[in-house]
């Protein structure tokens, strides 16, 4: 009997292959506003768009900021800071 290697979950439950395939709800370089939902267990912080789990280093559960999308992965992405909200970066400074 012959069984084909794709699956109705592999092909509905977007794989979002290596950058190339346009299932991504994001693209490489593009640049989003985010609010961090969770901590991964090396650390980084985890944020959502569309559904597509994006791993943003150095940062914590809560920080909203504007990351740009460095790479993606078959089901995830990971992106950088590249902005912070002025309210947040002054918030720890005493006058």
């Amino acid at each position: 009997m012959y069984r084909s290697n794709k699956s109705s979950f592999g092909s509905s439950f977007g794989s979002y292959g290596s950058g190339a395939s346009n299932d991504s709800p994001v693209n490489v370089g593009e640049k989003h506003d985010v609010k961090i939902e969770d901590t991964a267990r090396q650390g980084d912080g985890i944020a959502r768009i569309s559904g597509l789990v994006v791993f943003v280093p150095n940062t914590k559960i809560n920080d909203s900021v504007k990351i740009e999308i460095k790479a993606i992965k078959r089901n995830c992405a990971v992106a950088e800071v590249v902005e912070v909200p002025e309210e947040v970066t002054t918030l720890g400074q005493v006058e």
